[in-house]
């Protein structure tokens, strides 16, 4: 079941660096929301926030509330590895376990959960696969290795393994970056379909990109250097796109930016 997540007052530090300040704003179920803006923004950071892959850098931290439904993801009781699970992540580039098969690469976390039966494992795999639309591409060389795929497909396969433990949210952060324009369109289709089961938030640097996959924009701005990113607006993408609010947005879209 996809889940609402509210983010309230967050602020995230490297060290003593306020890198991101004061963010709030609420993310739908069943929805694709883009983060747009310029590289230093805070984008990649304050995605990290929501599955608390951020405070795994030495000295970083955050403060403020994130709220899955009505759990606080950073409430004193609450597992980071447990909230991992829920909320998935695809990386910027291709990640694959370099020396698993296809096969184990997206068995590795069910294995981790404690998943053993065969029959089990073929099925969720097989499933995965054909979520990511991957299966008919590797079904019949499950057993070679995953980092033996093209970048595409190796994006495809990192997807397959994220859902394969079932999350309710999947965030990507610039997925498409390092992918050639074939492969980027095959994981701007396979998000609008994985938008019917998960809530996806995605940062993206194509604003084309967040043009065409996205529900909602929302744009992210540094007042200068040393300064911490903020949330400057966040709309409805038609409206982030044709008449935003604020005129930073606007000039950050229009190219009239700095």
């Amino acid at each position: 079941m996809a889940k609402r997540i509210e983010v309230s007052g967050l602020n995230a530090y490297y060290g003593g660096f306020l890198a991101v300040e004061d963010v709030s704003m609420t993310i739908e179920p069943r929805s694709v929301t883009a983060f747009i803006g310029p590289s230093g923004c805070g984008k990649s950071t304050f995605l990290r926030t929501l599955n608390r892959m951020h405070e795994v850098i030495p000295g970083a931290r955050v403060d403020g509330k994130v709220m899955l439904d009505d759990q606080d993801l950073y409430g004193d009781k609450v597992d980071p590895v447990a909230v991992r699970r829920v909320v998935g992540m695809v990386f910027q580039r291709p990640n694959p376990f370099p020396t698993m098969s296809i096969y184990d690469n997206v068995a590795a976390g069910l294995k981790l959960n404690g998943v053993k039966g065969k029959s089990e494992l073929d099925g969720i795999v097989e499933t995965s696969l054909k979520g990511a639309n991957l299966w008919n591409e590797v079904k019949d060389r499950l057993p070679k290795p995953g980092a033996g795929l093209s970048g595409g497909q190796q994006q495809r396969l990192c997807i397959a393994r994220a859902i394969a433990v079932q999350p309710q949210v999947l965030l990507m952060d610039e997925p498409c970056s390092a992918l050639d324009p074939i492969s980027t369109l095959a994981i701007e289709d396979l998000i609008a379909q994985l938008k019917s089961q998960y809530t996806i938030v995605i940062v993206t640097h194509n604003m084309q990109q967040a043009a065409r996959v996205s529900d909602r924009t929302a744009f992210f701005n540094i007042a200068g250097t040393g300064k911490p990113g903020k949330l400057i607006e966040l709309d409805e993408t038609s409206k982030i796109f044709t008449n935003p609010t604020e005129k930073a947005t606007e000039d950050y879209i229009t190219g009239r930016f700095g």
